[in-house]
């Protein structure tokens, strides 16, 4: 007899966008969101950090460039407490409710970045992330894999816009961008380490491609998870 393979439903899912500065998350996340809408699909279109009132304050904090003194166990705390707030406060009313949820960055940033990149001991948060986050894992994480060098000469370009008209919210550098080479190469070795430890929620993404293919890519993957209208 053949086995029938069950995709699972759009209502409630929880689907994150991952990678270094410049892959192109943003991008993705906010062309993956309108295609959904297109489609009829009730869903919340979310950040971290910044995805509530309190995280837009904490997001001002943790990329402002001219906090060169922030702690590394400062800014540790302050990604947990924008991702606490941001749980209760918007990500599990929108998942009780049945929208599915795009969040551009979750708890993956927070290991590749601050575990691997800023080479922190996890284990006096260990509890915090056991009981509060991780009951939270997303359903799907799309983590979009690009060169350290690539990511950067991106960033390079779209800061030169900076000023102009229609140029993005974050249009100077943030704090964690302006980080050394070696820094970004931990961080990109973190992502690569989580998706070999959570092969069946984390997809990879050729980000280096045109964005456009990278979209198809994303549509093709989330089409043969879940149940797409």
């Amino acid at each position: 007899m053949e086995s029938t393979t069950h995709k699972q439903s759009l209502k409630g899912a929880f689907i994150t966008l991952e990678g270094i500065d410049g892959c192109g998350k943003t991008t993705q996340a906010k062309l993956l969101a309108e295609r959904l809408r297109q489609l009829g699909t009730l869903l919340v279109e979310t950040r971290e950090p910044g995805g509530t009132a309190v995280g837009r304050a904490l997001r001002q904090v943790l990329l402002d460039p001219d906090n060169l003194d922030l702690a590394p166990e400062t800014e540790l705390l302050l990604f947990l407490a924008d991702r606490l707030q941001h749980l209760v406060e918007l990500i599990k009313p929108a998942l009780a409710r049945g929208d599915t949820v795009i969040c551009d960055r979750f708890h993956d940033s927070t290991v590749a970045f601050q575990k691997f990149g800023r080479q922190l001991d996890f284990s006096t948060v260990e509890s915090v992330v056991r009981n509060k986050i991780e009951p939270a894992t997303p359903d799907l994480t799309f983590w979009m894999d690009l060169t350290p060098c690539l990511a950067r000469e991106r960033i390079r370009v779209r800061h030169k816009v900076s000023g102009r008209d229609g140029a993005p919210e974050d249009a100077e550098a943030t704090r964690l961008e302006n980080e050394a080479e070696a820094f970004h190469k931990r961080v990109q070795n973190g992502y690569e380490v989580l998706y070999g430890t959570y092969p069946q929620r984390i997809v990879k993404i050729d980000a280096a491609a045109g964005i456009g293919e990278v979209a198809e890519q994303v549509w093709a993957l989330l089409t043969e998870r879940f149940d797409v209208p």
